[in-house]
């Protein structure tokens, strides 16, 4: 039987065992769909929550044609060459005020999970860029949804895997393969993603009514893998409009906080640049 993809490097993921290891009663995911090809996985859980899906909700793809991150930027990669899947999450008991810390958390678990089977160490971009020595590793976003059954999360993540230099755009971006890391497997990297998400996820929904990201060590783990705080910062907060100072702290609503000579400012978005 001819194999069913041309390059041994990139093998598609496989449904049935991921299913086998991740999908089980009492644990955060409870369905997970392998797609071949899709314009977004992001836009595929969107409308997954929209008829009803539960929490725990996961597509996956082995290629992507309309994906984008934050500020609507396009994200595309060559086919197996990147994990990209997204996740529905319903944190109903979390006011949705704190859920700009979910895709800080996000981060932490990208950046813990490659840390842990990859032997590379990734860093933090505020909000939540993966940089691998100063480069882009992975992109994350997330939506909020509306449903008939209250407000959901749509949790997206997009890690550049076996992509090579000529496979990327600029000079910015990186990928494992290129740091020379002990593992490209895609599945590998997916359970340890979501193994690390579910246990961080846990613990933020553990601070209650109140959402605090304090009792599961949230900000703390952010704060000591976060590579913006602590250096200069330019953050692009309109087309007109423009912030550089010192990037100080992250506070309790996951706001990066920039020092300039007037004082303190909280900012919830904004593009930010590490000025070098």
């Amino acid at each position: 039987m001819p194999s069913p993809y041309v390059d041994l490097d990139r093998p598609p993921l496989a449904a049935a065992g991921l299913r086998s290891v991740l999908v089980r009663p009492g644990r955060l995911v409870t369905d997970l769909r392998v797609v071949a090809e899709t314009g977004s996985t992001n836009a595929d859980v969107r409308a997954l929550a929209l008829s009803g899906a539960p929490e725990g909700t996961l597509v996956a793809t082995d290629y992507q044609s309309a994906g984008r991150g934050r500020l609507l930027r396009e994200w595309t990669s060559p086919p197996r060459s990147g994990l990209m899947f997204s996740l529905l999450l319903r944190p109903a008991e979390v006011p949705p005020r704190h859920w700009p810390w979910l895709p800080l958390l996000t981060g932490c678990a990208v950046v813990e999970a490659v840390e842990s089977v990859a032997d590379v160490r990734p860093r933090l971009k505020w909000p939540n860029d993966v940089l691998l020595d100063d480069r882009k590793l992975c992109g994350i976003l997330l939506e909020r949804v509306e449903t008939p059954t209250g407000p959901a999360a749509v949790v997206g993540v997009g890690l550049n895997v076996s992509t090579t230099a000529a496979e990327l755009p600029g000079t910015y971006a990186t990928s494992l393969r290129m740091a020379g890391a002990a593992t490209t497997d895609r599945a590998t990297l997916l359970v340890a993603v979501v193994r690390t998400l579910e246990a961080l996820y846990s613990a933020w929904r553990a601070g209650g009514d109140h959402g605090d990201a304090f009792p599961g060590g949230l900000r703390a783990a952010y704060l000591a893998r976060c590579a913006t705080v602590g250096r200069d910062v330019r953050v692009q907060l309109a087309p007109d409009r423009r912030l550089e100072g010192r990037a100080v702290d992250v506070d309790e609503g996951g706001r990066l906080v920039v020092r300039t000579t007037d004082g303190d400012h909280a900012l919830g978005a904004g593009d930010v640049v590490h000025v070098r």
